[in-house]
């Protein structure tokens, strides 16, 4: 026979551990899958608008003749061509290097070819073709002359703070700072491009002196603001993919 006190006690319920790690620790999220190259649509015109661009800026200065240059060459500074083909050139490694730096794909899959295109990037085209445009600035015509030259100085300034924000390792920083990078760059050459060539096709007449200021301006600008807008938007999105790029 069961004793009394058996047969009446309630059973003991057994205590259940939470789902997931041994221990009863909660398990940890999986890690988001990234996604594929073509689940990402802007890349392939971002691609496309760079190589329209160089097709188009590049001929006239392949032949090294002053005379089919795109800008006005003052006597006053006989250097300004080499100078300009320096700005053309280092200009021409940047437009390549910083879609390299753009796409997430390439940085994700292969990351010591993010970090080396940086190093080209920053070495070999963002500072050199900086420095060759502030140094033209002064012999530059008037019109544009102090938008363009902000332009210029805040690629640079903004160069340098994302390196050295890839090489302390803050990558969340050194991103930002890449994307205002971007925004100049695009702005100042594709959206200000735009800008003039829309200028120029509008039903009414309007001055180039005005179309030029337009350009300079409006271009990195209108970039910058939508960047923020962007960052502003994502800010609780934590910056994956970025940690061990830089070294």
């Amino acid at each position: 026979m069961i004793p009394d006190t058996e047969r009446t006690a309630p059973r003991a319920t057994p205590v259940r551990r939470p789902e997931g790690r041994p221990g009863g620790r909660p398990a940890a999220p999986a890690a988001r899958r990234p996604r594929a190259w073509w689940r990402r649509p802007w890349i392939i015109p971002l691609g496309i608008v760079v190589a329209a661009f160089l097709a188009y800026e590049l001929p006239p200065y392949l032949t090294l003749d002053p005379a089919r240059a795109r800008v006005v060459l003052p006597a006053g500074f006989p250097p300004k061509y080499a100078v300009l083909i320096g700005h053309i050139v280092f200009g021409t490694v940047a437009q390549v290097t910083i879609f390299l730096q753009m796409w997430p794909w390439l940085r994700r899959r292969h990351p010591a070819v993010h970090r080396w295109s940086g190093r080209v990037y920053v070495f070999a085209g963002a500072i050199p073709s900086a420095v060759a445009a502030v140094v033209m600035l002064p012999f530059t015509p008037v019109p544009g002359r102090v938008g363009v030259s902000t332009a210029a100085v805040l690629w640079l300034v903004t160069t340098v703070m994302g390196y050295l924000m890839a090489r302390r390792r803050r990558f969340a920083e050194h991103r930002r700072w890449m994307l205002y990078n971007f925004a100049i760059v695009a702005g100042v050459n594709y959206t200000g491009l735009a800008v003039v060539v829309v200028g120029t096709h509008l039903p009414v007449a309007v001055d180039p002196v005005y179309l030029i200021e337009a350009a300079r301006w409006l271009g990195w600008v209108v970039n910058l603001v939508v960047v923020q807008w962007w960052l502003d938007r994502r800010r609780t999105r934590p910056a994956a993919g970025f940690a061990g790029l830089a070294g």
